[in-house]
């Protein structure tokens, strides 16, 4: 299988474990049966990822994760990962930030995969598929 996956963190928070990030996009991958990927993700503040929406998908306001398909021949594609939101969402729903950020990164995954979430169904299948592949 040849997969790239790359982090990066510009949000300046530590410990972010990218390790475990990392992983839980693999098994997605792999789940998802797609053998070539480059994925970038990238940990972001809350006012850079608002403004990436704001820019890209004209949205004014501040979301958790935004991805781009980048090349549509192969799965090539960033995902941004606004970390003010994700501790934010980690507190409300009770979960570790480490399992938080692992639900968005695989999201992002989804998402560049060719899976949406503009309907109630659609979204509960991309829930279902977080759940599963974090879990895992």
């Amino acid at each position: 299988m040849s997969v790239y996956i790359k982090i990066f963190n510009d949000s300046g928070i530590k410990n972010l474990a990218l390790i475990k990030v990392e992983r839980a996009v693999r098994r997605t991958l792999k789940s998802e049966l797609v053998s070539k990927a480059e994925i970038i993700i990238v940990y972001i503040k809350d006012a850079e990822i608002k403004k990436i929406n704001k820019k890209f998908l004209k949205h004014n306001n501040i979301t958790d994760v935004i991805s781009f398909r980048l090349d549509e021949s192969v799965l090539y594609g960033e995902i941004y990962i606004g970390t003010g939101r994700a501790i934010r969402q980690s507190k409300v729903y009770g979960v570790s930030l480490t399992k938080e950020l692992m639900r968005l990164a695989v999201h992002g995954t989804l998402h560049l995969i060719g899976y949406e979430d503009d309907t109630e169904n659609k979204s509960n299948e991309m829930f279902n598929l977080e759940n599963k592949y974090i879990e895992s």
